[in-house]
């Protein structure tokens, strides 16, 4: 994001009282383990390396997106 890192974006998104429960995956090309660190102390439900080869980029977005329709539990 060019003008605005994730870490920011997800302070941001958490900050908001009724968002604090909004489940976000970070998609990412870091692997440091600050970066991954910091994202789960902001409240991350996942934190993925995403590949930069486009075919293995959409395959691991499909694959996130049956756990969250087919696996994942909600509160009510």
């Amino acid at each position: 994001m060019p003008k605005v890192n994730g870490i920011e974006v997800l302070r941001r998104i958490k900050s908001n009282t009724y968002r604090q429960i909004t489940p976000v995956v970070v998609l990412t090309l870091s692997k440091e383990e600050r970066d991954i660190v910091e994202s789960y102390k902001r409240g991350v439900y996942a934190s993925i390396v995403k590949s930069v080869e486009f075919d293995k980029f959409v395959k691991a977005v499909l694959e996130i997106g049956c756990f969250w329709i087919l696996l994942n539990q909600p509160p009510n």
